[in-house]
């Protein structure tokens, strides 16, 4: 959604507002969009299939560029601006990572990582509070268990809504760092073999990972439990875009194959029965002996946290990936943030 000067108003009810209550939101009149050089600016970051490759090479180029600023330059892209963040779900490296990132290009944070200290607790809606945060900040950070989140989030909202995990939907800017990684690492993401193993069924940050690569020419395995395999919708949505074989097990082929190993923890949160998640809990570790069957320079990634799916050991050795993926996705991010609020960046 853009920020435009004609709106046309509605009313709706919705799952996200308090019981009983209305939500009036906005859409835009096609012919008063504003266009502006910079595509990102003051634009919503709900889902990763709004993305072209040109405007994810633009994000690749903007990070690099922003990554090489002097301090006091960087300084300036968000200074006297007020990033807002909402995690309605326990979050680590997203939401440090953001500030991280916001505090570095000269902007404060402000917001919601403990629900028990905040209106939610009282029974305050998720449209209210994004209301109330709208009033206080210039782009807010949102992750909420319920799919639709993000972009019900982006109708209410006057300032830009960057998704972080909408239920077991998407992460968008986890696959665009993911992407970023990968490109880092490997110098190119064209032609490479892609295997992604663990919990494909609810791994949100999986299926924005599956729409990015579809704006490149790789192979990919899916490797997953019968029960974690990826849902079917979302295969339909890649079909003929990706090369896709699908594995219930990590044979020797994919490995000697992949130039990419892609981790993702089996979410235990995720299982409406305990029993069925206890059936596939270590079903994949990622260890020494698992690299000795893979080719020498294969780059080991994972979204975080991990449980046991790759050992310690493999902390140490030239493959592993997922730090350095980590602090890649401060700088993705400060690139992002610097792009939504300021309508040109320094050349």
């Amino acid at each position: 959604m853009y920020r435009i000067a004609a709106l046309h108003m509605k009313v709706f009810s919705s799952p996200f507002s308090a019981r009983g209550e209305e939500s009036v939101y906005y859409t835009a009149v096609p012919w008063k969009i504003r266009l502006s050089p910079n595509p990102f600016y003051d634009r919503d970051i709900v889902s990763i299939k709004d993305f072209s490759k040109d405007d994810l090479e633009f994000i690749f180029d903007t990070t690099d560029k922003v990554s090489s600023l002097k301090p006091s330059e960087r300084g300036e892209l968000g200074k006297g601006r007020a990033l807002g963040y909402i995690f309605y779900e326990p979050s680590t490296r997203t939401r440090m990572s953001f500030e991280a990132a916001m505090a570095s290009l000269g902007g404060s944070s402000i917001g919601i990582s403990d629900l028990k200290s905040s209106s939610v607790e009282k029974g305050e809606s998720l449209a209210d509070t994004i209301r109330i945060i709208d009033l206080y900040s210039d782009v807010i950070v949102l992750r909420h268990p319920l799919d639709g989140s993000s972009r019900f989030a982006a109708e209410l909202s006057q300032n830009p809504i960057i998704n972080a995990g909408s239920g077991s939907e998407e992460h968008p800017t986890q696959a665009l760092l993911d992407l970023y990684t990968i490109l880092k690492v490997k110098k190119k993401i064209d032609g490479l073999s892609i295997a992604i193993v663990g919990d494909l069924k609810y791994g949100r940050t999986v299926y924005s990972l599956l729409y990015g690569l579809t704006n490149y020419d790789v192979d990919v395995h899916l490797v997953s439990p019968p029960s974690l395999q990826i849902r079917k919708e979302s295969i339909y949505e890649v079909q003929g875009k990706l090369n896709i074989k699908e594995h219930s097990e990590l044979e020797d082929g994919v490995l000697t194959d992949a130039d990419v190993i892609y981790v993702t923890r089996i979410q235990r949160e995720r299982f409406p029965d305990l029993q069925e998640y206890e059936k596939v809990r270590g079903t994949y570790t990622i260890d020494e002996n698992t690299l000795a069957k893979a080719k020498p320079d294969v780059a080991v990634m994972h979204p975080l946290p991990r449980v046991d799916e790759i050992s310690q050991a493999v902390d140490h050795t030239k493959n592993a990936t997922y730090f350095k993926q980590a602090s890649y996705g401060k700088e993705l991010r400060a690139a992002l943030l610097a792009l939504m609020l300021n309508e040109n960046l320094p050349e």
